[in-house]
């Protein structure tokens, strides 16, 4: 037996070290014929693209078509010099394909060449779908009552020997991701393991982690995601974003995809736009009763400007799309600007920015005034052009809506003034700021009723205190907050599902005219104090006096 063994790994050695000699071989053919070097070994085989010439076609030309998107094909060539290659490759010109040749080795043709053997029981998809059986996901949803039962379920399946398509660990993974109400996927090398972490309310939470090596899955993985988000598979020293759709039952979810080179490896993140996650009508978003009226009375306004500020992922593009929403009616117009469209939006023409076609913010939201809208949305304002022309809208009988990045609603002047814009103009076109984050909710099943520490009732006593007269709040020594323990039904994290926290600032009279001394925010706080709305920690202190979050979570948001 010990005869055998030191065999066998002699055997394995020697396999290894032709793998690599075949594989040197081919960098350096490939420096002489002046094409790109592919390791085929590390790309996901798309069995469409192989379909488009027979196996023994390929063979005798020694050739694989490794990769198609409409008339683009990527092929992997032994040499650009062989008679059959050529003869094969003036077929597909005629054809109208364009070829995009990659110089691979022998050994490297003969292991794609056995993915021929897939090709019968193969279902042919459209690029950039993934289609994700209404079966597959019910057996997740059914199966994963926890998190725990997620990373079980995982380990089971995504990644065992039984797993013989790459396209079905992918499917896999999103499966999980929709059932388990994933924002994000990420996928990331590390020294000695891949990690696999899903977004949920908010929060990285671990999925699994496996061998870097293991059935050389990650860089399968990689491959399979680039070629359905239409990446470039060779480049590997740049990052790349692009996008899929994801199929279930009459629901298609976009897909995000990012992908950027890190030190073991590229990492990639999936950001799953889920179109029920902005289903919420504006009275479910968490704003606050006497702030929601105003705000309903400032958007159904025929012109003028509102503006929602606020870090990636605080929900500003759900609290604008809530606003649309409560505000279309079939005898306006609303067109939108966004880059890129996240979601789809019944009753809306929605036009997305494509920097590289020259239709940028600015060309696109010039060519939105030519189609008379009434109601218009950029996605965001990131430069002085595009602040100018919105806000002209705004003063010529549009109502705009668009995001800014800043930290409070009361940034939203001084970082218009930083961009260029003059105080003369914003004045007059700005309704209203706003400014949001969002906070995990607590669980119903597992909250309960404590009473706050000495510290704790030292941080709600700052705040209450700070609320405005007209409010009436309770006496700290008085009240108690809440915590949850963890359960089945919140995967034992204690949270389940996100709300809004809101402030703004509305332009009247006083505000426009200290918005034309280009006053700093705190100038800003203090007259907007009058107005009586209350601040993102005002309205998140009354949450935790509901119950809704707690006091912690609140923290982790905002400052206190």
């Amino acid at each position: 037996m010990p005869i055998f063994s030191s065999d066998k790994k002699q055997e394995d050695k020697m396999k290894e070290m032709r793998k690599k000699e075949a594989e040197d071989l081919a960098q350096i053919l490939a420096k002489k014929y002046k094409l790109p070097y592919l390791n085929l070994f590390t790309v996901a085989i798309d069995l469409d693209a192989l379909k488009i010439i027979p196996e023994q076609k390929a063979k005798e030309a020694k050739i694989v078509i490794f990769q198609a998107s409409g008339k683009k094909l990527d092929i992997g060539v032994l040499s650009p010099n062989f008679e059959a290659t050529q003869n094969t490759l003036k077929e597909l010109e005629q054809e109208d394909y364009k070829t995009n040749l990659f110089m691979v080795s022998e050994i490297g043709l003969e292991k794609a060449w056995e993915k021929y053997r897939e090709v019968p029981e193969f279902v042919e998809i459209s690029k950039g779908i993934i289609d994700v059986s209404p079966e597959k996901l019910d057996e997740f949803i059914k199966k994963t009552q926890t998190l725990e039962d997620l990373k079980k379920l995982f380990s089971e399946t995504a990644i065992s020997k039984k797993s013989r398509k790459i396209s079905e660990v992918l499917e896999i993974i999103l499966a999980g991701a929709v059932s388990s109400d994933a924002s994000d996927v990420h996928i990331e090398p590390q020294d000695n393991q891949i990690r696999l972490r899903f977004r949920l309310d908010g929060v990285l939470h671990d999925i699994l982690f496996f061998d870097f090596k293991m059935y050389n899955i990650y860089n399968l993985l990689l491959s399979r995601i680039k070629l359905v988000s239409g990446l470039k598979l060779n480049i590997h020293d740049k990052g790349q974003d692009g996008r899929f759709s994801i199929h279930i039952k009459d629901v298609e979810v976009e897909v995000r995809t990012s992908i950027i080179p890190g030190s073991y490896g590229e990492t990639i993140v999936m950001r799953i736009l889920n179109p029920k996650s902005i289903t919420a009508p504006i009275e479910e978003l968490g704003i606050e009763n006497d702030l929601l009226k105003i705000l309903i009375k400032e958007i159904r306004k025929p012109n003028g400007m509102l503006l929602t500020t606020g870090p990636t992922g605080s929900g500003k593009t759900t609290t604008l799309y809530a606003f649309l929403r409560k505000i279309y009616s079939p005898d306006i117009k609303v067109i939108t600007l966004e880059d890129p469209i996240e979601y789809h939006l019944k009753g809306t023409t929605q036009t997305q920015v494509e920097e590289q076609k020259g239709y940028t913010f600015v060309e696109g939201l010039r060519s939105i005034l030519r189609q008379d809208p009434d109601v218009i949305m950029v996605g965001e304002i990131r430069d002085l052009e595009t602040a100018r022309i919105a806000m002209n809208a705004a003063l010529t009988g549009h109502f705009v809506l668009s995001t800014l990045h800043t930290n409070n609603a009361a940034g939203t002047i001084p970082r218009l003034i930083d961009l260029g814009v003059n105080p003369n103009i914003i004045a007059p076109a700005i309704n209203v700021s706003m400014a949001q984050r969002l906070i995990r909710k607590l669980c119903e099943n597992c909250k309960e009723k404590i009473s706050p520490s000495k510290e704790e009732k030292e941080i709600m006593e700052k705040v209450l205190s700070s609320f405005p007269k007209s409010r009436v709040v309770p006496k700290v020594s008085g009240i108690s907050i809440w915590k949850s323990k963890g359960c089945p039904k919140c995967n034992n994290i204690g949270y389940k599902g996100r709300i809004g926290i809101f402030e703004a600032i509305i332009v009247d009279d006083k505000i426009e005219q200290l918005i034309l001394q280009k006053p700093s925010e705190t100038e800003i706080w203090k007259e907007a104090r009058n107005q009586e709305i209350l601040g993102m920690e005002q309205d998140g202190i009354l949450k935790v006096l509901k119950g809704i979050t707690s006091l912690d979570e609140l923290q982790r948001v905002v400052e206190l």
